[in-house]
C-alpha cells in the first residue's frame, strides 16, 4: 500500500529538521619516508611540536621535527605496517598518558598501556608527557628525609623528599638493587613509587617485578617498562611518561619516588632518533640538546610549597659509566643537574663491600636537612672516619710497626666498613640504624671482632625488637637521641649476653676490655 502525500511531506520535513550541515575537517598528510622508528610526512603545515599524529593503520606518532617541506615523526610502536604513501592525520592533542590511582600495582609501557595481562586500567585521567617544571616560588626547601633503609646512604649521603640524587657506577655494581631496596623500604611510609625500566631485557624487568611483589611493594608501585626490544621512540619517551604519572600524585599533595633505570640508554635512544631525523651531531655524536633532554626532565622533581599541597617527587636517576669514568659526557651532564650522587665502585663491589658506595666520591647537596636529629648526631664523624681510614689503610700496607693511635684508627675503620655492609633486600629502619651507629661511634663495638660484627648486628636488632621496643618508639616520636646512659646500658647488656653465648664456641670472638 503506497504512502499518502501528507505522510511523505511529514517525513521530508523531519529529515530537513534533523539535517546537520556540520563540516568535519581533518588535516591529513602523506608519508614520504618510513624506517627505523621514524617517518617523514608532507601536508601537515599546522602540526604542533610534540603533537600526537595517527597513521592510517591506527599506530600513533609524535611530531618531532617541524621543517619547511615536511614533518619528522617518531613512531610510537612497531612501524612494520606503515608504508610510503600512507595517510597520517593530526589529532590536535599533545602526547599524553593515562594517570591516576588505578595505575598503582600495574606494569605498563611508555604509552601507559598495561603489559601485565591483568586487563584494562580503569582511569579516564590523562596528563601530557611534557610539562613545565614548578617555578622557584612554587617550591620549598627539602627538609623531610626519604629513608632508603640502606645504612651507607641514610648516614653518609642522605636523600630528602623532593631531591634528585644520581646513582652512578659501572655495569653490575648494584645500582638497580640499591633502588629496588629503596622502593621496598617505602612500605607503610605513604610514598608512591614509580620504577621506569629503560632498555632492559624483559626477563630482567619481570624478575624485578617479582621481587617487589614478594616484599609487598607492588601495592604502592607502578612499573613502567620500555624494553630493549622496543623501538627507540618508546625508550626516549618512557621517563617523561613516568614523570607525568608522578606529577598527578605530587599535585594531589602526595609523595612520590621515581627511579629512571637508566638514563644512559635513554640518551642513546635519543641520539639514534636525532641522527635519523638528520639533526646535527655534536660531542660523541649526541645532539646539542642532550643536556636539555635530561635537565627539563629532572627539574620536574620538586618539593612543592604548602599552598600547592606540599607534595613531592624524589628522583633517583641511574647512569652507567665505562671503567669508572665519571668525566664522560652523559655522566657529567647529569651530575651537574642533580643534587648529589651515589657513586658505586666495582673494586669495592668485587672485594665484598656491598653496597659498594665510595664515600669519597659520593655526596648529597642536601645533607643534614634530609636526616632526623638522632641520625645527624651519630653519623656526623662517619664520613671523615671512613675517608681517613682509607688513606691510612693505603699508607700502612707497607709498614708493620704502628703506634697505638694509628692502630686504634685502623681498627675503628675496619669496624665502620663492616657495619656499613648490608645484605640484598635487607632494609633496616632508621631507628635501628641510629642505635648501631651510636654503638660504633662511641667505641662500644671496639671490643667485638670485625668478622663477628654481622652476627652481632643481626642479634642486636632481634634483641631490640623483643626487649627494648620503647627505645625504638622514643626515637620515632622525638626524632632525637635517647639519654646516652640509657643507650650505653642497653648496648652493654646485650654485649655481655652476646659474648656469653659465643665464648664457649669461639674464644677469639671478642677482645677483652682493656683498662
Amino acid at each position: 500500500m503506497g504512502l499518502k502525500a501528507e505522510e511523505i511531506s511529514k517525513l521530508i520535513k523531519q529529515q530537513i529538521e534533523g539535517f546537520s550541515s556540520e563540516l568535519i575537517v581533518d588535516e591529513v598528510g602523506t608519508v614520504s619516508y618510513v624506517g627505523d622508528g621514524i617517518a617523514r610526512a608532507y601536508g601537515l603545515e599546522n602540526a604542533m611540536a610534540g603533537e600526537l599524529l595517527e597513521f592510517s593503520n591506527g599506530i600513533y606518532g609524535m611530531a618531532q621535527n617541524l621543517e619547511t617541506n615536511d614533518v619528522g615523526i617518531i613512531i610510537l610502536g612497531h612501524f612494520d605496517g606503515i608504508v610510503e604513501g600512507d595517510t597520517v592525520k593530526r589529532t590536535g592533542r599533545i602526547m599524553e598518558v593515562p594517570v591516576g590511582e588505578a595505575m598503582i600495582g600495574r606494569v605498563v609501557n611508555s604509552l601507559g598501556q598495561p603489559v601485565d595481562g591483568m586487563g584494562e586500567i580503569n582511569t579516564t585521567k590523562t596528563r601530557p608527557v611534557e610539562n613545565p617544571a614548578p617555578g622557584v616560588m612554587d617550591r620549598q626547601s627539602v627538609f623531610e628525609p626519604l629513608q632508603t633503609g640502606i645504612k651507607a646512604i641514610d648516614a653518609l649521603v642522605p636523600v630528602g623528599r623532593g631531591q634528585r640524587e644520581l646513582v652512578i657506577g659501572d655495569r653490575k655494581t648494584g645500582k638497580t638493587s640499591l633502588c629496588i631496596d629503596t622502593i621496598i623500604n617505602q612500605k607503610g611510609k605513604d610514598t608512591i613509587c614509580i620504577y621506569v625500566a629503560i632498555g632492559q631485557k624483559e626477563s630482567t624487568v619481570r624478575s624485578q617485578t617479582e621481587i617487589l611483589k614478594k616484599h609487598g611493594a607492588m601495592d604502592y608501585t607502578i612499573v613502567l617498562t620500555a624494553s630493549a626490544s622496543q623501538p627507540a621512540p618508546l625508550l626516549y619517551i618512557a621517563p617523561y611518561a613516568g614523570l607525568a604519572m608522578a606529577e598527578e600524585f605530587m599535585y594531589a599533595g602526595k609523595h612520590v619516588l621515581i627511579i629512571f633505570d637508566d638514563l644512559t640508554k635513554q640518551a642513546a635512544a635519543y641520539r639514534e632518533l636525532s641522527l635519523l631525523l638528520r639533526r646535527p651531531p655534536g660531542r660523541e655524536a649526541y645532539p646539542g640538546d642532550v643536556f636539555y633532554l635530561h635537565s627539563r626532565m629532572l627539574e620536574r622533581a620538586a618539593k612543592l610549597n604548602d599552598k600547592l599541597g606540599g607534595g613531592s617527587i624524589t628522583a633517583l636517576p641511574i647512569v652507567e659509566t665505562q671503567a669508572g669514568d665519571i668525566s664522560a659526557y652523559i655522566p657529567t651532564n647529569v651530575i651537574s643537574i642533580t643534587d648529589g650522587q651515589i657513586f658505586l665502585e666495582s673494586d669495592l663491589f668485587h672485594s665484598g663491600v656491598r653496597p659498594a658506595i665510595a664515600a669519597g666520591l659520593s655526596v648529597s647537596r642536601v645533607g643534614g636537612a634530609a636526616q632526623i636529629k638522632a641520625m645527624k648526631k651519630v653519623s656526623g664523624t662517619l664520613r671523615l672516619d671512613l675517608a681517613s681510614f682509607r688513606e691510612l689503610e693505603a699508607f700502612t700496607q707497607f709498614g708493620s710497626d704502628l703506634d697505638a693511635a694509628t692502630q686504634a684508627k685502623l681498627n675503628r675503620g675496619h669496624r665502620t666498613v663492616e657495619v656499613l655492609k648490608q645484605g640484598l633486600h635487607e632494609v633496616i629502619s632508621v631507628e635501628k640504624q641510629v642505635l648501631i651507629f651510636y654503638a660504633l661511634t662511641h667505641g662500644l663495638l671496639d671490643t667485638v671482632r670485625a668478622n663477628e660484627l654481622g652476627r652481632f648486628e643481626r642479634e642486636f636488632y632481634d634483641y631490640i625488637d623483643n626487649q627494648q621496643q620503647d627505645i625504638i618508639l622514643e626515637i620515632n616520636e622525638t626524632k632525637g637521641l635517647p639519654d646516652s646512659e640509657k643507650l650505653d646500658a642497653v648496648i652493654n647488656e646485650f654485649k655481655d649476653n652476646f659474648f656469653t653465648s659465643i665464648v664457649e664456641s669461639d674464644s677469639a670472638a671478642y677482645i677483652p676490655e682493656t683498662t
